[in-house]
């Protein structure tokens, strides 16, 4: 008689529990449902890179940075939203915009090169009667996703298939916010060998913690960039960057202490004895960086064929670097053929070939896609505010790389206001210019120093 008591009392303490029990399930389902809908980042490539990206996918997923591979061919096709657009750079952009109101993300990694992912070509003329360029690389068109009054930024107001145009006395495309909504970077690989070895190489990176013995210095090249102004302008600013960096040991290798060598070797000891950072300052294009001395002649040269001498292994800084075209990640936009271009043929930009050096070179490059201009050419901000304001960020604490790309583009944007109603090449046109130009070549979601 107990044991049947026993039974009916477990029976009915079940039938009473059950259904809260249920709830407590389905809650818990619904909340793990909900999370494998956020993300932290966004892979954007085509399905070609697939696989060769799932060990790197597994690495972020492991440190708490949520990523999802989205391929190109399911973003057209309409697989995760339906596709809205009227070119396949619109279409992406669009994309992105969905995933940061349905996914919450706030980093976007495209991998693969201006053939494989399209490119945004901004018309911001800058009215430089010596070498005009009318247009230029323009990454910052995928990360400014909203205007000022939240509405999606097409940067072509006046819908004639050309963007973020400003040739005339005003701007014909008008207002763009410029604020970049999400933090964006480009791996700008070739092929899946390129994307096997820097995946490995930001694995191996975050994975182990920096030594403060190399880590601790911070590289400063530069020299007198313009003969015309007083001061060598190049130094000037690399020690700005220097003062923001307390705590940092300063390699400083200037044209004015003799310290830069003129064929670049003292750039490559300097690297290749480890560093944090390193900061270029001064002039530069596709296939080389170089400063001045004061009478005008070339010194520092640093090209492609410097970099095959680098063994810095994983002792590797995170560069920003000021020279025109240094970050035009065109591929094989440069027809000439050279010794000094030879790697940029078979690699691409400067940048690039810093970043994807397998024995070395960076972690990630950050510079100008065209012509580079600085503040004291125009009296406006210049690259080298940018670039100053990204190690002042670093300072502040931010030591994720993308989320210092994003504050100092939107620092500069609040101090020097973009009048839409002035000519193409004023201060106003060159400011823009100036941040839509800047590039990210790297992962947006890197620990700089690594992971502990």
């Amino acid at each position: 008689m107990n044991k049947k008591i026993t039974r009916i009392i477990i029976l009915l303490l079940i039938l009473t529990l059950a259904p809260s029990l249920v709830d407590a399930y389905t809650e818990k389902n619904n909340l793990y449902t909900k999370d494998l809908e956020n993300f932290d980042m966004i892979i954007i490539a085509p399905s070609y890179y697939n696989s060769t990206l799932e060990d790197f996918v597994e690495h972020k997923n492991n440190h708490n940075i949520i990523t999802k591979f989205v391929s190109l061919e399911d973003i057209y096709a309409g697989t995760y939203f339906s596709v809205q657009g009227r070119n396949d750079q619109e279409k992406i952009k669009y994309f992105i915009k969905n995933a940061i109101e349905n996914w919450e993300i706030t980093y976007v990694l495209f991998v693969g090169s201006s053939d494989q992912i399209p490119i945004r070509l901004c018309f911001n003329f800058d009215n430089y009667s010596k070498y005009p360029e009318y247009s230029f690389i323009s990454e910052l068109y995928y990360a400014d996703i909203y205007d000022a009054e939240h509405n999606f930024s097409t940067w072509d107001s006046d819908e004639d298939g050309v963007f973020g145009e400003w040739v005339g006395d005003v701007a014909e495309d008008k207002p763009i916010d410029l604020k970049p909504d999400v933090c964006l970077g480009r791996l700008a690989c070739e092929n899946k060998q390129e994307a096997l070895a820097i995946a490995k190489k930001i694995i191996n990176y975050e994975k182990n913690q920096a030594d403060s013995s190399w880590f601790k210095k911070m590289i400063v090249v530069g020299g007198d960039t313009y003969a015309q102004f007083e001061g060598y302008e190049g130094e000037i600013y690399n020690q700005m960057a220097l003062d923001a960096m307390a705590g940092f040991e300063p390699v400083k290798l200037w044209s004015s202490t003799k310290t830069l060598t003129k064929y670049g070797k003292s750039i490559v000891k300097a690297i290749n004895n480890g560093a944090g950072f390193i900061y270029f300052s001064g002039h530069g294009n596709k296939r080389l960086w170089q400063t001045n001395y004061p009478n005008g002649s070339w010194v520092g040269r640093f090209a492609p064929i410097n970099m095959l001498f680098l063994f810095n292994k994983n002792k590797l800084p995170v560069c920003v670097v000021e020279g025109c075209h240094n970050s035009e990640f065109i591929t094989n936009s440069d027809s000439r053929f050279s010794p000094l271009s030879i790697q940029t043929k078979i690699q691409g930009c400067w940048s690039w070939v810093l970043t994807i050096k397998k024995t070395g070179g960076s972690i990630a490059t950050i510079g100008p896609t065209g012509l580079c201009w600085y503040g004291a050419e125009y009296a406006g901000g210049g690259t080298n505010w940018l670039s100053i304001q990204f190690f002042k960020e670093y300072s502040n604490d931010t030591e994720i790389l993308g989320e210092l790309w994003k504050n100092a583009i939107t620092l500069f944007l609040n101090n020097y206001v973009i009048n839409w109603e002035t000519p193409a090449g004023g201060a106003s046109s060159l400011n823009a210019k100036t941040v839509q130009e800047w590039v990210l070549l790297g992962d947006p979601s890197l620990k700089i120093g690594g992971y502990s």
